[in-house]
């Protein structure tokens, strides 16, 4: 199947004059299911539209937005598989000089605030043409939301972007029904009723969203709608800011979710629940289509994102986790949508097939690879849950953590002639393996090139909790059962633990913890990821308030350069070039004993002869108090 078209030329080539629905993406156009933009594009080509894609056009002019021409119904936009911010930032603000969705690794291929940019030369080139706003950026700036690069709360970005709507979350139902009105004749802004979808209504609506019926009683009346503190409100109060995502992170389940407005002045954003999973047969369906797997090739360099995923395969969508500081369960959703054993197989035998394939599978797996083929055991308890996490604080007792679809699912993937080897990379979650036994075994004996990473994040406990993830104790135990495992059937292998400074909730005094405990357990990270407030975490949200809505308790946030410098050297203490900074860590907390235990003798002799650098001008702040609430 030939690739979607992405020029005047190639439109000429399949006869088209004009095409229906026309793709903006800030990523390069890489025709593989990994990708939203190509994946909804071929979807829709598959229920026969004729469709484009426009990949990171010029944004400093509108003439690159009219390379394809006016679309018959409307442009589809999305900043990429990133929001641009993060792309464009690292956690200390400051400018990246590469992206990994971009031919060559080159940064600026896109904008800042590249769906809000887009939108705005769309709405120049074609001002009557319906511009439709979605994927992760989208997704999670759909209300009032806090933005670290700005260090503010932003109104909703389809105010921002001016778009006619937005379809949050994974799009293809949503998409699909919204082009089908309007191809059916609908206007845009008749389309009031798509799940998945969000819009601005105009204060005079607001009747209409407090009324199912001329009949029904006022109890009744506000039961499918609610209303979460204003734009005003969360940009004056914090505490408003914190109940108002508290409230709209408790409608995240389709079966139970009702609609959410928020007044922005004298308009209200009006968010309608969630689209329905997709089930297995519609999963099968829409991996498929006939992608080519590959860049698009007018690119004459490597895309380092496409190089990453080339040999990998989506097993599920969805996670249950809820881990305070990602957004997945925002936008996939919380159920697990798992593709057959079949579908799976199917795509790994036409990768084998691929001139460039080479033997090894990099994953079989998604947000969480244990997850595949699990399910809540009860459709009624399903129906009106309203759980973040299935797993924290304890695993639920209706889920279903049957491991046996998951475990032939990789042994056959690994018979399949052709194929070598098969990693499983995309994370785990361990706590959740102490129910799945076999799963455990299959991983350890025949899918870990040499290093498995998971993802503790911390070790203590009021962290964890904070981070909805389990504590110190399960990852020991998981440790523990992976060494012996590791050892009993011969094989020299890792764990390499992936690690957050600068929580929400984190001290220094908590970060030397541990320091002490990774250096315990025979561990020198490399990496240590600083936290980045995000739109849409939960993570987020405490980063900015101060408050754990949940429970309403204020919760202590490292927010100056320097402590957070300090919390991530403390975890990198092997490094020579952080240890400057450990042994300034160290005299801060009044613990220059622990010198030795951590750095060994050679740099704790030392101590008390180096300059007091906290005394130096630019580090003359408010020592940093290692307390808890």
């Amino acid at each position: 199947m030939p690739f979607i078209p992405t020029t005047a030329e190639e439109l000429s080539r399949r006869g088209w004059k004009e095409l229906d629905v026309i793709f903006v993406s800030g990523d390069a156009y890489i025709d593989h299911p990994a990708f939203g933009v190509p994946l909804l594009a071929r979807w829709l080509e598959n229920h026969g539209f004729r469709v484009g894609i426009i990949a990171q056009p010029d944004w400093r002019s509108k003439d690159a937005f009219m390379s394809l021409g006016r679309p018959r119904l409307c442009f589809a936009v999305s900043a990429g598989a990133m929001d641009s911010m993060v792309a464009h930032y690292t956690p200390a603000r400051k400018l990246r000089h590469d992206d990994a969705y971009t031919p060559g690794n080159t940064h600026g291929a896109r904008p800042n605030r590249a769906t809000i940019i887009y939108t705005s030369r769309l709405k120049e080139a074609y001002r009557d043409v319906p511009v439709i706003i979605g994927g992760i950026e989208a997704s999670l700036r759909r209300f009032a939301q806090y933005d670290f690069w700005e260090d503010k709360v932003r109104r909703s970005i389809l105010l921002d972007a001016k778009a006619d709507l937005l379809i949050y979350g994974m799009a293809e139902r949503a998409l699909l029904e919204v082009v089908d009105r309007l191809n059916s004749g609908a206007q845009i802004q008749d389309i009031r009723t798509v799940r998945g979808t969000c819009r601005i209504a105009a204060k005079s609506e607001w009747p209409d969203f407090v009324s199912p019926g001329p009949d029904a009683d006022d109890g009744e009346k506000r039961i499918h709608v609610l209303e979460i503190p204003s734009y005003e409100d969360v940009l004056a109060d914090k505490a408003a800011f914190a109940e108002a995502f508290r409230l709209a992170s408790r409608e995240q389940n389709p079966c139970s979710a009702r609609t959410i407005v928020q007044r922005h002045a004298d308009r209200i954003v009006v968010s309608l629940p969630p689209a329905l999973p997709l089930a297995e047969a519609e999963m099968d369906a829409v991996y498929a289509l006939p992608f080519e797997k590959a860049p698009h090739p007018s690119y004459q360099e490597q895309i380092p994102a496409w190089e990453q995923i080339k040999t990998s395969v989506t097993s599920h969508r969805g996670c249950f986790g809820g881990c305070a500081f990602c957004a997945i369960a925002m936008h996939q959703g919380k159920t697990i949508q798992s593709r057959s054993e079949h579908s799976i197989v199917s795509e790994v035998r036409s990768l084998v097939d691929k001139s460039w394939f080479r033997g090894s599978i990099s994953d079989v797996g998604g947000p969480t690879a244990n997850m595949y083929g699990l399910l809540c055991g009860s459709t009624e308890a399903n129906r009106s849950c309203r759980r973040a996490s299935c797993l924290f604080p304890a695993i639920c007792r209706h889920l279903e953590c049957d491991d046996r679809r998951s475990v032939d699912l990789l042994r056959r993937v690994r018979s399949i002639e052709g194929v070598k080897h098969v990693a499983v990379s995309s994370g785990v979650r361990y706590d959740l393996m102490e129910r799945q036994r076999a799963y455990f075994q299959e991983l350890v004996g025949h899918h870990v090139s040499g290093l498995l990473k998971v993802a503790p994040e911390h070790f203590a406990e009021h962290i964890t909790a904070l981070m909805r993830k389990p504590g110190r104790k399960a990852f020991e135990s998981f440790l523990r059962r992976f060494r012996e495992e590791s050892e009993r059937i011969g094989r020299r292998q890792q764990i390499v633990p992936y690690l957050i400074s600068g929580h929400p909730g984190c001290t220094l005094s908590d970060m030397l913890e541990l320091a002490l405990a990774l250096k315990d357990l025979g561990f020198k990270v490399e990496q240590v990821q600083d936290f980045t407030p995000t739109p849409g975490s939960l993570s987020t949200c405490m980063y900015y308030t101060g408050i754990d809505p949940d429970s309403g308790k204020a919760v202590y946030v490292p927010r100056t350069d320097r402590e957070k410098g300090l919390q991530k050297a403390l975890l990198l203490w092997h490094q020579p070039g952080e240890r400057s900074k450990v042994l300034e860590a160290l005299r801060e907390l009044g613990r220059e004993d622990l010198a030795a235990r951590l750095l060994g003798a050679a740099d704790s002799r030392h101590l008390d002869k180096r300059a007091d650098v906290s005394l130096h001008p630019r580090n003359r702040q408010k020592k940093i108090t290692p307390k808890r609430h």
